[in-house]
């Protein structure tokens, strides 16, 4: 019986989390939509497990390893920016690298819009489990009129 995304977000590190590398452009498409459909879940155990277990991060000026750090990280991130839409861009793939650019939506507690945009460099292990993510990221404050992703 094939393995659903359901079956792996509840698994330990031992999971195997297919697609694999190498990739190819349609493997590479169907990796970067299972991210994007975790993190818009915005459940931080759900997205962390994802991630090696010593998984090494740099998101924005922040420098994280491991996943119960990522975990710890998440569940901020989520408690500070509301209301959060993602979507995320395939821009390139090689072996087991995959590189995309992303755009979000969130408010803060005082309602006040911003989009985000950035690129991502992510490295995987051979189990298909994320090892390394380079993020780099710019908020524009926005109308709530204005947005694009809501």
């Amino acid at each position: 019986m094939p393995e659903t995304q359901a079956d792996t977000d509840t698994r330990t590190d031992t999971a195997v989390r297919p697609p694999l590398p190498p990739f190819t452009a349609e493997s590479a498409r169907a990796k970067v939509q299972a991210a994007e459909d975790a993190w818009n879940s915005r459940d931080p155990e759900r997205v962390s497990l994802a991630y090696t277990e010593d998984s090494v991060w740099r998101n924005r000026d922040r420098f994280l390893t491991g996943r119960a750090e990522i975990r710890e990280f998440l569940a901020g991130k989520w408690e500070r920016e509301l209301d959060y839409r993602l979507r995320k861009e395939l821009w390139a793939y090689t072996g087991n690298r995959i590189s995309v650019r992303f755009e979000y939506e969130w408010h803060d507690a005082d309602g006040q819009w911003y989009r985000s945009h950035g690129n991502e460099q992510w490295e995987f292990a051979p189990d298909g489990l994320m090892s390394r993510r380079e993020a780099s990221i710019n908020d524009v404050p926005i109308e709530e009129a204005d947005r694009r992703l809501g």
